[in-house]
C-alpha cells in the first residue's frame, strides 16, 4: 500500500512541474519579441538625441543649416508635398534600377556558382575574377561603364550588377560545397545522377546560404543604384541625382529627407528578403529560430 502511494506521488511530481513549466516558453517568446521591438526604438531615440545635440549644442544658429534639427526636416521636406513628391518619384526610379540589377545579379551569381561547383577547373578560372570584381573600387570603373553603355538606365543597372554579384556567387558556392558528405554518400548509393544530386540535395541544402547572399546583395544593389544616379544623369533623375542637387544647393532639409528615404528603402528591401528567406527555408534551419 505504501509503495503504491509513493509511486503515485512520484508520478504526480513531474506532472506538476511540467504544468508549471508550460507557460515558460510563451513568456520567453514574448520577452524576446519585446526586446526585438524595444531595442531598435531605443537606438532610434538615442540617434535622435545625438541629432538634436549636434544641431543645438555644437552648431551656432548661423551654421545650423549644416545639420537642421529633426522637426525642421519633417516640416520643410516630409510634410510639404512640393518637396516630397519629386523625392518619391526619384525613389521609384531608383527602386526599379535596384530591383532589376538585383534580379540580374542573382541569376548570374547562382548560375556561375552552380557551374563552378560542377567543374573544379571552372572554379579556378572564374572565381579569381569574381574576387577582383569585388575588390576593384566601383567609382574607378563607373566612367568606363558610361562610355560602354551610355549614361542612362542601362548603365545604372550595370553598376548595380557589378556591386551585387559577388555575394551571390560566394554564398551560393559555399552553400553547395558545404553539403554533408554522408548525404552525398547516400545519393551515391542510390546511383543518383549529377542533375538529381544538384536538384534534390545541393541546391535545397544551399538555400540558407543563397538567401544570406541575397540579403547582402539587396543592400548593395540599392547602393549601386544611388551611385549610378549620381554619375549617370541622363533621363529621369533618381534619388542619387537629387542628393547631388540638394548638396550643391545647400538644401539641407531636403538632403536629410532624401537620405532618410533612401535608407528606409534599403531597410525595407532587406526586411522583405529576410521574410522571403524564412518562408522558403522554413523551420528546418537554425536561422528560422532567430527573432
Amino acid at each position: 500500500m505504501s509503495a503504491d502511494i509513493t509511486a503515485r506521488a512520484d508520478t504526480a511530481v513531474p506532472t506538476a512541474e511540467a504544468t508549471k513549466a508550460e507557460p515558460v516558453r510563451p513568456v520567453r517568446r514574448r520577452r524576446v519579441r519585446y526586446a526585438a521591438l524595444l531595442t531598435p526604438l531605443g537606438s532610434l531615440g538615442a540617434a535622435l538625441g545625438v541629432w538634436y545635440a549636434v544641431s543645438y549644442l555644437l552648431l551656432s544658429p548661423a551654421r545650423r543649416f549644416l545639420v537642421p534639427p529633426p522637426q525642421q526636416v519633417l516640416t520643410v521636406s516630409f510634410l510639404d508635398w512640393t518637396h516630397l513628391q519629386p523625392m518619391l518619384q526619384a525613389l521609384s526610379l531608383t527602386a526599379q534600377v535596384a530591383l532589376v540589377g538585383l534580379f540580374i545579379a542573382c541569376a548570374l551569381g547562382v548560375t556561375a556558382a552552380v557551374l563552378m561547383s560542377r567543374a573544379r577547373w571552372l572554379e579556378r578560372s572564374l572565381y579569381p575574377y569574381a574576387v577582383i570584381l569585388q575588390t576593384v573600387p566601383i567609382l574607378a570603373i563607373v566612367p568606363l561603364v558610361g562610355l560602354w553603355f551610355g549614361f542612362g538606365f542601362t548603365s545604372r543597372v550595370v553598376v548595380c550588377v557589378l556591386i551585387a554579384l559577388f555575394p551571390m556567387i560566394s554564398n551560393t558556392l559555399f552553400g553547395i560545397q558545404s553539403v554533408d558528405r554522408a548525404h552525398h554518400d547516400l545519393f551515391t548509393l542510390q546511383r543518383a545522377s549529377r542533375w538529381a544530386r544538384l536538384r534534390k540535395l545541393e541546391l535545397p541544402a544551399a538555400l540558407p546560404s543563397v538567401f544570406t547572399g541575397l540579403r547582402t546583395s539587396s543592400g548593395l544593389s540599392v547602393i549601386g543604384a544611388i551611385v549610378g544616379d549620381m554619375f549617370f544623369k541622363q533621363g529621369e533623375p533618381g534619388i542619387g541625382t537629387l542628393l547631388d542637387v540638394y548638396r550643391s544647393r545647400l538644401q539641407s532639409e531636403d538632403l536629410f529627407a532624401a537620405i532618410i528615404l533612401a535608407s528606409l528603402f534599403g531597410v525595407t528591401v532587406f526586411a522583405l528578403f529576410t521574410l522571403v528567406a524564412r518562408l522558403a527555408v522554413g523551420s528546418w534551419h537554425a536561422s528560422a529560430d532567430r527573432p
